[in-house]
């Protein structure tokens, strides 16, 4: 039986981490693909994973390349590739460059494995996963946005790290886009089947939330120079997961909205289905009228930076 294959587009930080863990995991094999001028790392990067697997005994072929016919054939592809943020960068501000750099990206997988579930990373997330979609004319089900699970694990990690327990027992979910709008759903969370709102104060809550909606600044900030890595492929590397063996996880993912939430037209952060069809299945919550009126919000910023993507 033949392995799966995955490509990583872009092999910066997050695509470096990724082609790991889908080695790890043993996935499937794994192309990494970048610019010419950065071939010789790619390469070099994905010799090195060659070598670590014998170490650590896990089975993968790895390759590096510049060029978009070796990625002929994938069954994942996972798009981290465009310009990082830096301090004081808003994700709009990378907008215009990851544009352009997405709308290659999109025909280049379009030629070469157009039959791949694909995964966006690229920030702005929101819009990037919109261009991509419109670029590459993939079915709705066939593209997604990562930035649910990432949002989400920011907000059980954060829970975790207030109240001193296993994120295990942490469930929960964020909705909406990814940035200073999301939605993280505290009437919904809950620690070991008790309710957070029992747990925490209000106050507690709040600060916890909007932590998690600047999680991604604070990384940036801290960092310096480049924004998170680690998280993001984890974050993804889930989804691929979850596509490639079935196993039909419900995880939050930007997904393209046809009427779900009163949302028409714009991927934004639900609650999906992943299984061998791609998205599945989209969920819908009954929302109380404050977290509409905070959905509503949210809707409004993804739907002004998707505007501005002019596809």
């Amino acid at each position: 039986m033949a392995r799966n294959k995955l490509a990583m587009i872009g092999g910066g930080q997050i695509g470096q981490i990724l082609a790991l863990q889908a080695a790890q995991k043993e996935l499937g094999d794994v192309v990494i693909y970048d610019i010419p001028q950065v071939e010789g790392p790619m390469k070099g990067k994905a010799l090195d994973i060659t070598q670590m697997a014998a170490a650590e005994e896990f089975d993968s072929r790895l390759s590096g390349t510049s060029s978009f016919e070796d990625i002929a054939g994938s069954d994942v592809v996972i798009v981290t590739a465009g310009l990082p943020r830096k301090p004081g960068m808003s994700r709009d501000d990378l907008l215009k460059t990851n544009v352009d750099i997405i709308s290659k990206v999109a025909n280049g997988v379009k030629q070469h494995a157009p039959n791949a579930f694909c995964i966006i990373i690229t920030n702005p997330l929101d819009a990037m996963v919109y261009a991509f979609h419109k670029v590459s004319g993939f079915p709705k089900t066939q593209v997604c946005g990562m930035a649910g699970v990432l949002d989400t694990a920011r907000w059980r990690a954060f829970i975790g790290m207030e109240l001193d327990v296993s994120v295990e027992d942490i469930a929960g979910t964020v909705l909406g886009g990814h940035g200073p709008t999301m939605v993280p759903l505290p009437r919904l969370t809950t620690v070991g089947g008790v309710p957070l709102t029992e747990i925490l104060s209000a106050d507690r809550i709040e600060a916890i939330a909007k932590r998690t909606r600047e999680a991604g600044t604070e990384l940036v900030n801290l960092y310096g120079n480049g924004s998170a890595f680690f998280s993001p492929a984890g974050s993804a590397i889930q989804m691929a997961e979850s596509y490639l063996k079935d196993k039909k996880r419900v995880l939050p993912c930007a997904a393209l909205c046809e009427g779900e939430y009163g949302i028409d037209g714009l991927f934004i952060g639900v609650p999906c289905r992943i299984g061998a069809g791609g998205v599945e299945k989209i969920y819908e919550i009954a929302l109380t009228d404050d977290e509409k009126a905070l959905l509503s919000a949210t809707v409004e910023a993804v739907k002004k930076t998707t505007s501005e993507v002019k596809l």
